[in-house]
Parts: structure tokens; C-alpha cells; sequence
């Protein structure tokens, strides 16, 4: 279940890659590259499968990625539906550390850059005011010329570095695997296979054997090659796409607690609590009430 290598394409004039990317859905398969990626989800919604992270994105998600860490932007069931009415779009930016020079992240002047693409080996999420005015820059660099766009990178590199509204995704122990499958379009396929079953059948009990037989293994097998790629058993994997699809029916006011626990896959109140505190912190009450302060 290994990630595909994409390697990201320069124009002549430029020494990182900015790009605007419109669909119907984005449809990248689970990917790491060698760059780190700086990306605002400027329109959709779904789940995010980050290394060993899986939770809800939404429209206005800003994240920084550091190099090798596999990832998959999976939209929500609406947007594969063949009606025309939904879109789905982001703004991007693809950098190496030594796109400026092999030494220039060492000099005295960029110590809290340096700390911060090191950090962004756990995957940043970008929370708060600081999120808008990076959104923002980025935006704006559509227009703007080579050397503009380079001074606008450096603006928003320096900005994250001094923010304390950065915050890992990634768990403390994630490995960036070094021995990456370069390009496997079996393994491209085997993951594609998984992360569909499970997001089309994550409201109800899902056996390992399932899909085990789907993808022609025996249970033991496909067991230990669930866990040895995603550093999580198949059973706890199921549980943060539940947990995360309930966070995203949280948001909204027009469904109690109860259907929720049932609608995301948990057979009774008090698993569906256990878990629910356990990933997030808080009970689903609370995650609620915090959602709809933040955003009123």
C-alpha cells in the first residue's frame, strides 16, 4: 500500500511551482513527492488522509507538508456525481530546501524557517488570523511577476515561522518511510481500492476479510500490510473515519447527537464517546459548541 512518487514539473524562469488546480474533484491518488507543499483547499470538502492522519478538511484549509509524507485529498460523495454542479480547487506551492541556495535556510536570518520546515515533518495544519493572511498572499500571487512571487514565498515562510497557530497533524512517533515503492501502480492501485471501500462503507461494520479478499490475501496478511504502511491497525484506521466524518455532521446544527453516532458507524452511545473523546480531546457536545463559537 505504498504511495506514488510524483515528480513536479519547473518552468524555466521559476525555481519553485506555483499553480491554481481546478476539477470536479481532486483526483490524485495517495502521493508523497520530494517537495515540501505549501496548499490552500480553496473550494470543497471531504477527508484528508495525511501519513498516519485522517480527518475532515473544508473549504479554506491551509497546510504545510513536508517532503516524502504520502497524502490523499478525498472529496465527499456529491462531488463524483456527474451533475456539474460542484468544484473543487486549490492554490499550491512546491519548494525544495535548497531551492534557494544549499546553505540559505542556515544563515542567522532564516534559524526560525529552518525550524519550521523541520517541523513540517509532522504536517502543519494553519489555524486563526494568520491563516486569512497567508490565504491571501497566496491569492494575490497569481499576478504577480517571478521575482514578486519569490519575495511573496519568503513573506509566508517568515510569517508561519512566527506563528503559534501552527499546529501537527502527524503523531509524535510518525517515520517517514525512506524505501518509498517509486511509482508501483499495483500499490497505487491496492490503496485506492482500500481508502474507496472504506469510505463507502465506513457507516456499517466492515470485516478485514472483505477486503482482504478483494485484493486476493489472507487476513493475517493483509493485517500486516495495512499496519506496516500506515502505522495503525485497520480497526483504529476505521475508527478515525468515523470519528472524523462525525466531526464534520458536528458542524452542522440540524442533527442531534444520537443519529450522529448511528449515521457515522458506531453501534451505541457509549463506543461512539469513548473514541470520540480519545481522538479529539472532547466530548461531541463540546466539539460542537467550539465549532459554531469559532465560526459565528
Amino acid at each position: 500500500m505504498r504511495p506514488q512518487l510524483h515528480k513536479l514539473p519547473l518552468i524555466s524562469n521559476t525555481s519553485f511551482l506555483y499553480n491554481n488546480w481546478h476539477c470536479d474533484y481532486f483526483d490524485k491518488p495517495w502521493h508523497f513527492h520530494e517537495e515540501y507543499e505549501l496548499v490552500a483547499i480553496d473550494k470543497s470538502k471531504g477527508t484528508k488522509f495525511i501519513g498516519d492522519s485522517v480527518s475532515v478538511f473544508e473549504e479554506g484549509a491551509l497546510l504545510l507538508i513536508g517532503p516524502r509524507i504520502p497524502h490523499f485529498f478525498r472529496n465527499n460523495g456529491e462531488y463524483y456525481k456527474k451533475n456539474g454542479k460542484l468544484e473543487a480547487s486549490s492554490t499550491f506551492i512546491h519548494f525544495t530546501k535548497d531551492f534557494l541556495g544549499l546553505n540559505f535556510f542556515n544563515i542567522p536570518e532564516m534559524k526560525m524557517v529552518e525550524k519550521l520546515l523541520h517541523s513540517s515533518r509532522f504536517a502543519l495544519e494553519i489555524h486563526g488570523n494568520i491563516k486569512q493572511y497567508i490565504i491571501d498572499r497566496l491569492h494575490g500571487m497569481q499576478a504577480e511577476s517571478a521575482p514578486q512571487r519569490l519575495v511573496s514565498l519568503l513573506d509566508i515562510l517568515v510569517k508561519l515561522s512566527e506563528s503559534n497557530e501552527v499546529v501537527p497533524l502527524l503523531s509524535a512517533d510518525y517515520e517517514i518511510s525512506k524505501n518509498h515503492d517509486i511509482g508501483n501502480p499495483r500499490d497505487t492501485s491496492r490503496i485506492n481500492i482500500i481508502f474507496d471501500y472504506i469510505m463507502n462503507n465506513f457507516h456499517r461494520e466492515i470485516y478485514v476479510h472483505e477486503i482482504a479478499d478483494i485484493l486476493h490475501m489472507s487476513n493475517a496478511s493483509f493485517s500486516r500490510y495495512f499496519k506496516h504502511h500506515t502505522r495503525k491497525t485497520f480497526s483504529d484506521y476505521i475508527t478515525e473515519v468515523r470519528i472524523s466524518h462525525a466531526c464534520k455532521l458536528l458542524m452542522r446544527e440540524d442533527q442531534n447527537i444520537a443519529h450522529i453516532c448511528f449515521e457515522s458507524g458506531f453501534e451505541n452511545l457509549s463506543n461512539f464517546y469513548k473514541h470520540f473523546r480519545r481522538i479529539t480531546g472532547v466530548i461531541p457536545k463540546e466539539y460542537r459548541r467550539r465549532f459554531l463559537k469559532a465560526s459565528a
